[in-house]
């Protein structure tokens, strides 16, 4: 089983838009990402799962068109501050590849958890709409890839 976590696209600051949707770049990142991961990632993922907020959502949706349609829903705690071990308990009941679509610090402490049971270490940097793939096997889960937007544009 796969799961990819995506960290949302670089939102608007509050002072702009209190609603924070993606900023311009953080749409254009998001469509980059996903439109390279939509020629290459294979199996793709049966669902994506969204924390709710207005920059994930739209996140989530440009993932889903960008694979041809993937189901979108949101999904409780996946929040900034939400506990970690409450998705790796979901993931560890699931058949079926899924993409959840977050934010930090809740995406880093899961992925710690995940990877070396401690949500306190930081085992991969997110960054705005980039994707961690991680692959559970007998031995547990592992990271299988990463990719993020400086892929495109280079470090700042």
């Amino acid at each position: 089983m796969r799961a990819y976590l995506v960290q949302h696209g670089l939102a608007k600051d509050k002072s702009e838009d209190a609603a924070r949707p993606l900023s311009d770049q953080g749409r254009e990142d998001v469509t980059r990402t996903a439109g390279f991961l939509s020629l290459f990632e294979k199996p793709r993922p049966a669902k994506i799962l969204h924390s709710g907020k207005l920059r994930a959502e739209q996140t989530a949706t440009m993932f889903a068109e960008a694979w041809g349609g993937i189901p979108v829903e949101r999904a409780l705690d996946l929040a900034p501050n939400d506990d970690p071990s409450v998705w790796s308990a979901h993931l560890a009941s699931m058949n079926a590849d899924v993409m959840l679509v977050g934010h930090l610090p809740h995406l880093q402490r899961l992925g710690g958890l995940l990877i070396c049971d401690n949500p306190d270490r930081e085992v991969v940097h997110f960054r705005n709409g980039g994707v961690v793939c991680l692959e559970e096997s007998k031995t547990g889960w592992h990271v299988l890839w990463h990719i993020n937007p400086t892929l495109f544009y280079g470090e700042p």
